[in-house]
């Protein structure tokens, strides 16, 4: 059977992200669709959001920004092209089908029947569409098993197969550190599938045919998302111990890395307060230069540090650090650095833009930054401490509860000099 991929095979050269501030080449990015509309306000909190978005004008949005990183010499990739490339073939799409009923818990082998052959009738953009989108009750044929159907569903939820609105926050479900890959695995249930599917375009998708090592795969269990992972510099990373990334998930992360050949050999371990609004350490805190942070003020006096490092026996070793600034001093070889305050340093100012994803900023290239623009006071701030700016609109993307960084999962980054 021949494929025609959306991507083509001279594309297959090994993904690799060194740092957080390389020149920013390859990314993996969602365009928000049908899945956005299944939210309604008795579901809202199921499916981790706080408000609904308006679809036309978050599609707009995020074709701006998806266009901001073409011109900047971003190569862009979506989650739709990618799906529909491997579900044209038969196999892939068959076990991939099987597993998204399992995950969806049908009970009854002749309801997952109807509905196996009523997808698989789908050509392979529309399956991709609703493998992501959702699958209505009422969108499955029933004739005379309605009442079968019906059963199986508890009462009041309309879903066959649950929507993923989350899945445009793509930094999540899988992060490239070095040349391999961790599929995380996600806290909650409302986005477990999205590492699922990620996973199927791992191992199946010619764009990922190098990149040979994984280093963590949703089986490990324990939580880990992208949101508190910081690749600092060639070897050494931040990772944030938050309400979505366990403890436990870091130390298998960090051992697997640090007997790997991955490079890594320190790990900034930083446990921030488990709140609604710092949901991931990018929330919080992300990398702008070399030398340079945003960080919400007054956060760094709240975030316990830990050191990690190989230890002689083939395990981790833990040391607890004084200061956020010293440890990260200490491993990125710098004799000073700048931790820049988001709202300009103002409590209130800083607090109402960091519910607007103000320290949530995307590095382009060391020194500049993609934003939103609504957060004015925060990027005001950079621009005094020689970050340059790149803005976009994000009225109805922030909705969501991200930024920039959060929705998108960078591919490849050119190697910089400057790291010692």
């Amino acid at each position: 059977m021949n494929i025609v991929y959306h991507t083509q095979m001279a594309e297959q050269a090994s993904l690799s992200v060194q740092s957080e501030i390389g020149p920013l080449r390859k990314v993996l990015l969602h365009r928000p669709g049908r899945e956005l509309e299944t939210l309604t306000p008795q579901f809202l909190e199921e499916l981790l959001f706080d408000d609904i978005p308006w679809l036309e004008r978050i599609q707009e949005e995020h074709d701006q920004f998806a266009d901001t990183l073409r011109t900047r010499g971003c190569k862009v990739y979506y989650y739709t092209d990618l799906l529909a490339d491997i579900l044209r073939t038969d196999n892939v799409r068959e076990e991939l089908l099987n597993q998204v009923l399992t995950y969806s818990r049908i009970p009854d082998e002749q309801q997952r029947r109807i509905i196996r052959d009523y997808l698989n009738g789908k050509r392979a953009a529309e399956l991709a569409e609703i493998l992501i989108g959702g699958l209505r009750k009422e969108d499955v044929p029933r004739k005379d098993n309605e009442k079968r159907l019906s059963h199986y569903i508890r009462d009041g939820f309309p879903y066959c197969i649950n929507p993923l609105p989350n899945l445009y926050f793509t930094r999540d479900p899988g992060t490239i550190i070095g040349t391999g890959i961790a599929i995380n695995a996600m806290k909650t249930a409302a986005r477990s599938r999205e590492s699922l599917i990620l996973n199927f375009i791992y191992r199946r998708h010619p764009l990922f045919a190098e990149t040979r090592q994984l280093w963590y795969s949703p089986e490990d269990g324990d939580s880990i998302e992208g949101g508190d992972i910081l690749v600092l510099s060639p070897r050494a990373l931040a990772i944030g111990c938050s309400a979505r990334t366990s403890s436990t998930g870091i130390e298998k992360l960090a051992a697997r890395l640090f007997v790997n050949n991955s490079g890594i050999q320190e790990i900034l371990v930083l446990h921030i307060p488990n709140a609604r609004a710092f949901m991931h350490l990018d929330t919080v805190f992300t990398m702008l230069d070399f030398d340079k942070f945003i960080i919400y003020p007054g956060i760094e006096h709240s975030i316990q540090v830990f050191h990690l490092s190989p230890s002689s026996k083939k395990g981790v070793h833990i040391q607890a650090r004084e200061s956020l600034a010293d440890a990260l001093k200490s491993v990125l070889k710098l004799p000073a650095l700048n931790l820049v305050p988001s709202g300009g340093g103002d409590y209130f100012t800083a607090a109402r833009e960091q519910w607007n994803d103000s320290a949530n900023t995307l590095a382009l290239a060391p020194g500049i930054v993609i934003t939103y623009k609504r957060n004015f006071h925060s990027n005001e701030t950079l621009r005094r401490n020689g970050i340059e700016v790149v803005e976009i609109e994000g009225s109805e993307l922030v909705r969501g509860r991200g930024g920039p960084r959060c929705m998108s999962m960078p591919l490849e980054r050119e190697s910089v000099g400057g790291f010692r």
